[in-house]
Order: structure tokens, then sequence, then C-alpha cells
């Protein structure tokens, strides 16, 4: 049988419903009636996206591909806004709607407090259809909407707080990094058409082997490969949006917006979106190796260098924010190796323990009372027992622990990497491998920092024991962090409840997953490898079950280099916490190089901010200013201005002069009457 229109329509539209009533009548019907509609909306599409993946992987329904409405017709080009909904959509569609669904939850008891509680759910509700929208397009218009719709989403929630300079200043950047990357998505999308002729993925893909030969002119001594060119160009769409090196400045920033978007865009989905792009276009990427090595360096160089970034991060949200930078170099890589499986299955599993990551991170943060430097946290486990098991789960999960889900996708990508004899192979795989080191030596240190050890807060008690708030100022004024109010306590059910849901699949999902999504052909037609660049399949002769992999992991190098990173931060943080501050001294010029994030943002802000600003003054002083007001227009207002004084002059109202004027006229015609007779 066949998908339903209706089933899909309800499934993209029902989120969109749900955030304009809370959008547009949130004063009406209250912040119950908002959250009651955005979350019923997203319950819909979750509930209805996991009957369509039910029936994909039953057989029950065959891959879904038609248009819904034609936007317009040119000659011979149209756009249409169409469904193609596979094994890979489908799969994308309960990720997205089932993360979504808890973040709704979740965001309850966050945002509780907040003055723009129904402004918040009618965004969020709102990045869910745009995704939506991204995820299940069938044609590359209808993606490059979804595409620019959660950018400017992610935008109004990173400033929500709009109060607040560093949230205005995050959202700003996050937007102009993103237009560098979709600048290069909509080259890309042109070169799509230009050498193709159709914006339609079935048509674009089957066309994609008459790219074999052609080339573009880019610069005048060098053709370049047309499938390099716009592999290359569709990934720099994906560099902005997947925050990968050097676009990836504005993703830590983001953390200025509250918890619940940061699990739910730059962990869960919109990060996501240029790698499942790329799985998506893995027939036009499979034409070049050029475009497949680009990917992966840049991947690798990602995976390594910005976990690295994490390690003296002191803010609970930024630690979990460089590591998803990390882990979206471990996809890309995944992807520069033709393990485009590889690739989404640890986008699938990196977004439930990631999600978890974060949304454990505001439970401590709503416990702490908005305190989020863990230098002022500590022994926070026996006063969230929740929080800190399932915290727990999502670290041994991202680190790659046998038996839990992140092991089989991390490791699997490890191994695909060792596989590959792609260009720049060598590289990548020293970066995944030393990456497990770096992930597990900042995941360790963040939990024993946030809940093992002893306290390093005070609570101020009043004469009857009760808590109270104290005003506590050093000598510049700011108020004294690690001073609260009252003992923190274990968040309300509608936290921890979406942190336990998160926590199973955390749990499970790598170890029932693995051989259908990676060695069992799952995802059919949706990718394409050829034949010479399948190194899962290669793996596929070494795999005998997902117990028998861990059980091997265990004696695999990239567990031994976790086991060694929590030997060392158990050591630090637990028994002689004096040794971190001796390390950080004696390794001063490496620390410098990472507290400064490699000066990334000093280089950007100098060049292209100062830059442009100096630009912008130079154009409006020299250019505005000197020639257009100076010359043009009141250039031409005085010279008008002169011309008519003089004229003004000869207009003197005395009759003799001219009647003087009359007599010299009549002699220069005279003049010129005789001079023309001679």
């Amino acid at each position: 049988m066949e998908l339903s229109t209706s089933i899909l329509l309800t499934i993209a539209l029902a989120p969109l419903v749900g955030c304009l009533l809370a959008g547009f009548l949130g004063k009406v019907i209250g912040r119950v009636g908002s959250h009651t509609a955005t979350i019923l909306g997203v319950a819909i599409s979750c509930g209805l996206s996991m009957y369509v993946l039910y029936l994909l992987c039953t057989d029950a329904a065959q891959v879904y591909n038609h248009n819904i409405y034609t936007w317009f017709e040119i000659g011979k080009y149209t756009a249409s806004v169409g469904f193609l909904v596979d094994k890979l959509t489908a799969m994308m569609m309960v990720v997205v709607t089932f993360v979504s669904l808890l973040v709704h939850i979740y965001t309850i008891g966050y945002m509780h407090e907040d003055a723009g509680y129904q402004r918040f759910f009618s965004y969020i509700s709102l990045f869910t259809f745009s995704m939506l929208m991204l995820v299940m397009s069938n044609n590359f218009m209808q993606l490059f909407f979804g595409w620019e719709a959660v950018g400017l989403v992610s935008y109004l929630l990173i400033g929500f707080w709009y109060k607040r300079p560093t949230a205005i200043f995050a959202n700003l950047k996050a937007f102009l990094v993103n237009r560098v990357g979709d600048f290069g998505f909509l080259l890309g999308i042109a070169a799509v058409l230009y050498f193709l002729g159709t914006l339609d993925y079935a048509t674009a893909f089957a066309n994609a082997p008459t790219l074999v030969g052609k080339t573009l002119q880019i610069t005048q001594n060098h053709a370049w490969d047309a499938a390099t060119v716009i592999g290359i160009l569709l990934f720099i769409g994906a560099m902005g949006k997947s925050a990968q090196v050097p676009l990836h400045v504005w993703l830590p920033d983001s953390m200025e917006g509250p918890t619940p978007i940061s699990a739910l865009i730059h962990a869960a989905t919109m990060v996501t979106a240029g790698i499942f792009m790329v799985a998506r276009m893995s027939p036009i990427f499979e034409l070049s190796e050029s475009a497949l090595s680009f990917v992966m360096v840049i991947g690798a160089t990602g995976a390594l260098f910005t976990g690295l970034i994490g390690i003296v991060q002191n803010d609970i949200k930024r630690v979990v924010a460089y590591s998803t930078l990390s882990q979206l170099g471990y996809m890309a890589v995944a992807l520069g190796v033709s393990a485009y499986a590889g690739a989404v299955f640890h986008l699938m599993t990196h977004a439930f323990f990631k999600a978890l990551l974060f949304l454990g991170a505001g439970s401590v943060i709503i416990a702490m009372h908005h305190e989020q430097d863990m230098r002022y946290m500590g022994g926070l486990r026996k006063y969230m027992p929740i929080t800190w098991i399932t915290m727990w789960i999502g670290s041994l999960a991202l680190c790659g622990v046998p038996f839990f889900a992140g092991f089989y996708s991390k490791d699997a990508i490890i191994e695909a990497v060792g596989e590959s004899h792609r260009w720049g192979a060598s590289y990548a795989y020293f970066c995944v491998l030393a990456g497990a080191f770096v992930t597990a030596l900042y995941t360790f240190r963040q939990m024993y920092l946030t809940f093992h050890g002893k306290e390093r807060f005070t609570v101020v008690h009043d004469d009857h024991g009760h808590g109270h708030h104290v005003e506590h100022k050093d000598d510049h004024g700011h108020h004294e962090p690690g001073i609260m109010h009252e003992t923190p306590k274990e968040s309300p059910w509608v936290v921890t409840l979406p942190l336990v849901l998160l926590a199973i699949p955390s749990l499970v999902i790598g170890f029932f997953a693995i051989k259908p999504m990676l060695f069992g052909g799952w995802f059919g037609g949706a990718i394409q490898v050829h034949e010479a660049n399948d190194v899962l399949g290669e793996l596929s002769h070494e795999f005998h079950g997902a117990a028998a992999m861990a059980l091997h992991g265990f004696a695999q190098p990239p567990f031994w280099l976790v086991l060694a990173a929590f030997v060392i931060t158990t050591y630090i943080y637990l028994f002689n916490p004096s040794v971190a501050d001796r390390i950080k001294n004696a390794l001063k010029p490496i620390y410098n190089v990472l507290n400064h994030k490699y000066w990334f943002d000093a280089v950007y802000y100098i060049v292209f901010a100062r830059g442009g600003i100096a630009l912008g003054r130079a154009l409006w002083k020299g250019g505005d200013a000197a020639v257009i007001d100076g010359v043009l227009v009141n250039g031409s207002a005085s010279l008008v201005q002169r011309i008519a004084r003089g004229f003004r002059a000869l207009q003197s109202g005395y009759l003799y002069h001219y009647a003087f004027a009359m007599i010299l006229g009549l002699i220069l015609l005279l003049g010129g009457y005789w001079l023309v007779g001679q």
C-alpha cells in the first residue's frame, strides 16, 4: 500500500497549528492553553511519524514520493511542495518529533516563571514544523525553505531573552555565520539546476551520472569537476548549519538561549540538518573523491580540536556545546569515508543522549538557581538522584562505553575510517581516535565537578532555618557566585520525565538498531554507495552481532583511551583536585590557546566585523558624504545656485540697463554678420 497524503500533511502541519494558536491567541488561551495546543500538535506528529516508520519497516507501505502543490512553472523548470518519505526520512521524522515532544514537556517546568512562556512554545513548535518540512521535502526548493526557516527560528530562540545584550550578540552572530554557509548552499543548488536541469531529488539523482566529465571554469587556468563543485558548495551549507570548522563559532554562543532550545536545536535536530542533507545527496557526493575528502578532513579537524576546547570550559552548557561540535565532526568524517549510514546512525543515537545531557544540564541549572559555573557546584548527586543517574547514562553513551548507544555508532565510525584509503583518511583516523580520549576527559570532568566531590556552594539560612537570598558582592560590585538562598532539590516531574524517557534509548537504541541500519541495507535506495567506497560493507564481514561487538569493544583502543581518561579524571577531581591547577599552570600556553578558542572569534571580529565597519565608514564618508552628497547632490545644487546668482545680477529692474544690453546685443549681432560676410 502507499502512505496516505493526509497523514503526511497532518504530521507536517499539526505543529504549525499549535504554533499559530500559541503565537496569535496566547493571551486568550493562556499558558495552559498554549502548552496544551503545542504539545498536542507535536504529539500527533510524533505518533503518526512512528506509525509511518512502522509501516515502512514492516514493508506494509512503499516509499512515498509525490508533489502536493506546484508553486511555479517557468519553461522547463518547476518548483513544487512535495514529500519524499523513505526509511531515512521516517527515521528523521521520529527523532525530530520525539525529542521535540519531550522538550515541549520539559519546557513547562523550565520556563514556568518566564514572561515569554506562550511565545517560547510558539517558537519551538514553529521550529518543529520547519524541521519536518526540511527532512520530508522531495526537492531542493522546499529543502532550502526548511533550511532557512529553521535558521530563522534559531535566531528567534537564541535571542529569546532579547533584553540581554549577550543574547542579542549571539543570535546576530548565529544569523551572520549561517548566511555565509547558506550562500554556498544556494550556489550549490544553482549548480544542480544548471548541470542537471531539475530541482526534483529523484530526477536529479537519476541524472547524477551525467555529471561525470562535466567541468566548470571557476578560475582562469583550471576547470573544476562539476560533481566536486556541487559537493563542496552543498557541504559549505552544511558547514554553517551543522557548525563545522571554521563556521562553528556560532554554536557555543547560542547557549545564551534557554536550555530547552539548546537540546532541541543545537543537539538533536537543526545542527544535524547538514548531516542529513549530505546523506540524502549521496548519489552526487559519490561522484567526487575530492569533495568527500574535503568533508572528511573538515569533520576530523572539528572532531578533535573543538573537543579540546571543552576541557577548559567551566559553564556546564558550554561543555555540552563543544561536545556537540566534536560529535558533529564525527558525523562529517563518516560522510567523508562514504559511511553515510554510519553518520545517520550516529546522528540518531547522538540526538537522544545529547538532548538528555542538555536537559540534564538544565535541570542542574534550575536546582542551582540559574548558576551555570561548575566550579560552584559539586556534591549534587544526593540532592538530584534522577538527574545524576540519567546524566551518567548520557555521559557513558557520549564516551562510547560498550553496550551504550553511543558506542555502536561511534565505534563503527572509527572502524570505518580505519578501513578507508581515501586521501586524508590517516589524519582523520588519528583525530577520531584521539577524540575518544578528549571526549571522555571533558565528560567525566563535567560529571565530577557537578555531582561528585565536596559542595562548592553555600546555602545561607535565616534564624528560622529557612534559606534566604543574601546580596554578597565582590570588590567590583558583582554578585558573588556560590551563594544560594535554598538547598538544591530534584526538579519537578515535567523535567525529570523527559530525562528518563531519553535515557532509555541512550541505553538500548544502539544495541537493537546497529545490525539493520549499518549492515542490513535498511536504508535501501535512500543512500547510494559505490561498491569501491563501501567501507561499511567491508566491516559487515567482521560483524557477528551487537553483543559480540560490544564485548570485542572492551579490547579495542577507543575503550582503553576512555578508561585512561576515566582514571585520570577520577584521580584529579575526586582525590587530588589541586592537580588540575598545577596542570593548568604547567601547560599555560596550551591552556591559553584553548581558552581563546584558537582565536577564531578574535580573527573574525577584527577582519570581518571591524573590517566591515571600517569599509562601511569609508564608503559612508568617502562615497556617500563626499562624492554622492558633496559632489553629485550638494555640488549640483550649489552649481545651479551660482549660475542662478549670476543671472539674477543681470535682472536689475533698471530701464537703462536693459537698453544698454539691447544695444550691446545689436552690436554683437552686427559684428557676427560682418564676420560671416568676410
